[in-house]
């Protein structure tokens, strides 16, 4: 499993942990033969998550939320270690989870059951591979923590096309923060699996053929650390941000998009690993039709992102 961390110059893998089932450690014979540490006792997914994040807190790593799926979220303990720390997050929930309403517990699948039909806010949780992500939204107070100016709520998400289809959250945050900010904190699960496909297809990932607890941890780390690089190089070379809003509406996101077309895309994480192989390790060509290409591609690449966004958002 690993841990990501993700900004708006970009996103990277930070951590990792190699998660072994409890038939792996009770066969201490079979853990010895791949070297695997005598005192490495079995851990569920939350409580090596749990490590994760300790040890990126302890390196003073700054992190204004933490998010993940219903495999954390579900985790009461997990969440109660995050809220001793005051740290924000907004974790998945499966619907056999119980939350506290009021004096209560309700299960989450019984009020999502119980949620109307009106009342809900559009907003977009961010830019997907096929065009901007649109959802409605409605969050729910729940018990109030310890803490006395941090809240808890449930959020809710709801399928555009589809009002059936809804993904409950647990928000835990300052009682000043506003349902888009954490919205875009929720869409921004989905960078873990950008890394993923990135790192996987950029720096080999998972192009490992290793028999050894030490192996893994070798190969794996030497492609995050891969990845960070062209991650760090990537954001030196993005243009000044300007503030976005996920509540803007269809056109006026699309009229942006579109300005932003004629410049092409920003440099992306493989267009730096081809630049950089290019440049550095090939030098059969000339650097200024090297980086022509370049410019040439990401233009086209934004102007058939464009076309993509439009004709999805429809007329």
């Amino acid at each position: 499993m690993f841990l990501a961390y993700t900004s708006s110059q970009g996103h990277a893998l930070l951590d990792c942990a190699l998660y072994l089932p409890k038939d792996w450690t009770n066969d201490r014979e079979r853990c010895k033969s791949v070297r695997v540490p005598e005192k490495q006792p079995f851990a569920t997914k939350p409580q090596l998550a749990r490590q994760l994040l300790e040890r990126a807190f302890n390196a003073k790593v700054p992190a204004a939320w933490v998010t993940g799926d219903s495999v954390y979220g579900d985790d009461r303990r997990l969440r109660v270690w995050l809220e001793e720390r005051a740290q924000a997050y907004v974790l998945a929930l499966s619907g056999k989870e119980y939350v506290w309403r009021g004096w209560r517990q309700h299960q989450v699948k019984t009020v999502l059951a119980a949620l109307p039909p009106d009342g809900w806010t559009l907003l977009s949780a961010g830019a997907g591979t096929k065009g901007l992500r649109w959802y409605e939204w409605c969050w729910l107070p729940l018990a109030q923590p310890l803490l006395p100016a941090w809240r808890r709520w449930l959020l809710v998400r709801r399928s555009v096309s589809d009002p059936t289809a809804l993904t409950a959250y647990v928000v835990f945050a300052p009682h000043e923060s506003a349902l888009e900010t954490v919205v875009r904190v929720a869409g921004n699960r989905w960078t873990v699996e950008s890394c993923f496909e990135a790192a996987k297809g950029e720096v080999g990932l998972e192009q490992y053929a290793v028999r050894s607890w030490t192996g893994w941890y070798r190969h794996i780390t030497m492609a995050m650390w891969a990845y960070a690089l062209l991650t760090v190089l990537r954001a030196a070379h993005l243009p000044p941000e300007e503030p976005k809003n996920t509540a803007t509406p269809h056109a006026e996101q699309l009229s942006g998009i579109q300005s932003d077309a004629r410049a092409g895309v920003p440099l992306s994480v493989s267009e730096i690993r081809r630049l950089f192989w290019r440049l550095m390790l090939a030098t059969q060509q000339h650097v200024e039709r090297i980086l022509a290409w370049s410019a040439w591609r990401r233009w086209h690449q934004g102007i058939a992102q464009c076309w993509h966004y439009r004709r999805r958002a429809g007329p």
